[in-house]
Formats: C-alpha cells, structure tokens, sequence
C-alpha cells in the first residue's frame, strides 16, 4: 500500500532526479486553535489511526466493505458538511481532509458516538494527497468555504490555482464533480476565472440561480449562517470532469487569450 510521500512537503529540491526536482510546498494555516481537552486527546491517538487515510491504489478499497463512489471534501473546518453528506450516503466513501486538528477532533467525537463508518481523514495538507491518489479516483470533490486570502500578496496560497485545479482534474473520474462555495466575492471571481480556463472541467450553470442558489442536496452549515448573517453573498459553482478525450480536444478549441 503505498504511502503519501511528505517528501513533497518537508524536502528541498535534490539532485538531478526530475521526480525528485519538486519544489517545498509550504503550508499556510494553522494546525491547533485552542487545546484539545481529554477526550479529545484520546480520540486523536485511538480513533485517528484507525480511520487514518493512507491513499491506497483503490480509495474506495479503505473503507473495509463496498462503496458506490468516493468523495473528498478538503478543508472541511468543523466537519458539519463532512458528518451530514456521511450520514445521508452511508453507501459512499467520504475522504475529509483537514490539517485543523480541532475541527479533527469534533468529527472524532461524532464518529465515535454515532458510530459512522464511511469517513475516512486525511489531518494534513491535502496537496501531498493529491499527489498520491490514483488516476479518475475521485467520483467528487468538494471546496466549501476555503480561506479566501483576501490580501493581494497572499493570494498566491489561495488553493484554486492551476497546479492544484491540474492535481483535481487528473484524481476526478471522467463525469466527477466539483463543487466549489465561497462568500468572499473577490474569490469567486478568481475561483471562476481558474476555473472556467481548465480544459478539463466544464462549468454547469445555465441560468443565475444555477450559481446564486446551493444544490438541493446542499447542507448548511454554522459558517455560511454568519457569512449571511452579516450580509455577505454564498456563491455556489459546480463544474463537471470532461471525459479525457473530450478534454483535450476543449483544450485545442480554446480561443487564443482564453
């Protein structure tokens, strides 16, 4: 079974090896907020390893028993999207990946006590696991909500950048979904603007509701209410993986700019 090689994370570029010429990826965020109290603690060291996501050849091959597809959410903060979509798709396997180690240990508490069995977390940066999930793996993905680094310097860490949208693209089967939200406008713009260029992913909106509203199986959470709360606006953008044939051939009839 292979394993996710933090050498992405941790290790300079060496030697002439092209696989090893890869550049640091560095890790903007934080990993613990205020301590974590004692169930939490032994719930971290007993649970977390048990359902640990170690990027197998076949993701769906984790969850110990058959799945009809598999989802990742990456970043999914306190976990309520993660524990609902878990809870009304017990048949689906979903991957939750966080480096918040509190938002690690409320998931923890409600897989425990609820007995849920089809999550499995990944408590780091997601991008090593990208690098390490199998081709067309991925029946979905979801990005709720990241962190908009809404300073003009910072917004090189946003997680929608080519790179990253290439990684989803290849993990995504053929007919994958992705899902992105964000209250911060100048996000969506650039979220959209990334997006839309992808030759591999096609943009499902056809009128305004397609993006102003969430999809019916959207599940709210404490996040959005604040962001709505204060006046701000959830923009919703679903975007479907174009088969790779078809991929390609969008990509040779992009307009020269685009």
């Amino acid at each position: 079974m292979p394993k996710i090689d933090q050498s992405i994370v941790n290790s300079d570029m060496t030697g002439a090896d092209p696989e090893k010429e890869r550049p640091r990826l560095h890790f903007h965020g934080r990993r613990l907020g205020k301590p974590l109290r004692t169930a939490q603690k032994k719930l971290v060291d007993e649970v977390l390893p048990r359902i640990r996501f170690a990027a197998p050849d076949d993701p769906a091959a984790a969850f110990g028993r058959p799945v009809d597809g598999v989802w990742l959410e990456i970043g999914f903060g306190g976990g309520e999207h993660l524990l609902a979509q878990a809870r009304a798709h017990p048949d689906t396997g979903m991957i939750g990946c966080e480096p918040f180690m509190n938002g690690i240990a409320k998931v923890l508490t409600a897989i425990d006590q609820e007995g849920i069995a089809n999550i499995r977390l990944h408590d780091d940066d997601a991008r090593p696991l990208l690098e390490a999930l199998p081709d067309a793996s991925i029946d979905r993905v979801y990005l709720l909500f990241a962190d908009p680094w809404p300073k003009k310097r910072h917004n090189k860490r946003r997680f929608v950048v080519p790179e990253n949208l290439d990684k989803l693209a290849r993990v995504l089967k053929d007919g994958g979904e992705l899902r992105f939200a964000s209250d911060h406008a100048d996000y969506v713009v650039w979220a959209l603007e990334h997006l839309s260029r992808h030759p591999a992913l096609r943009w499902l909106a056809r009128r305004p509701a397609d993006w102003r509203c969430p999809p019916a199986d959207w599940v709210r959470t404490r996040y959005q209410e604040k962001a709505e709360a204060r006046g701000d606006v959830c923009t919703f953008l679903r975007f479907r993986r174009r088969r790779r044939g078809k991929a390609a051939l969008a990509n040779r009839e992009r307009p020269a700019g685009r």
